[in-house]
C-alpha cells in the first residue's frame, strides 16, 4: 500500500480528495509509534464495547481515540504556529491547495 499524497507543506494528507491533518513532524519515530499503537488499541476497544453493548466502555474508548489523535496532532489545535488556516476535512479543490492538487 502506498502512502497518501502530502501537501507541499506536509500539513495534510489527501484521501479521496479531502485534506486530513498530518501527524506532527516533531514527533520522534518512537513516540509516533507509541501513539499509533494507543490509537489502534482504542479503536479496537470502541468495537469491543459496541459488540458488548457497553456504552460506558465505548465512551471511554472514544475518549482514548480523541486523546491519541490530539497527541498526534491530527485533531485539536493545529500543530503549526504561523497563523495559517486549518483546512482539515475540506475538499482539496476548495482550499488554497487546489492548484497544487490539479497539477499533480
Amino acid at each position: 500500500m502506498t502512502a497518501p499524497p502530502r501537501t507541499p507543506d506536509d500539513r495534510y494528507i489527501v484521501v479521496k480528495g479531502v485534506l486530513w491533518r498530518a501527524a506532527r513532524p516533531d514527533l520522534t519515530d518512537e513516540r509516533r509509534a507509541e501513539l499509533v499503537k494507543a490509537l489502534m488499541d482504542a479503536r479496537r476497544a470502541v468495537g469491543a464495547g459496541q459488540r458488548a453493548g457497553d456504552e460506558a466502555a465505548v465512551r471511554q474508548a472514544r475518549d482514548a481515540v480523541q486523546a491519541a489523535k490530539v497527541a498526534l496532532g491530527e485533531r485539536g489545535e493545529p500543530w503549526w504556529d504561523d497563523g495559517a488556516s486549518d483546512w482539515n476535512r475540506h475538499k482539496v479543490e476548495n482550499t488554497p491547495y487546489a492548484e497544487w492538487w490539479a497539477g499533480r
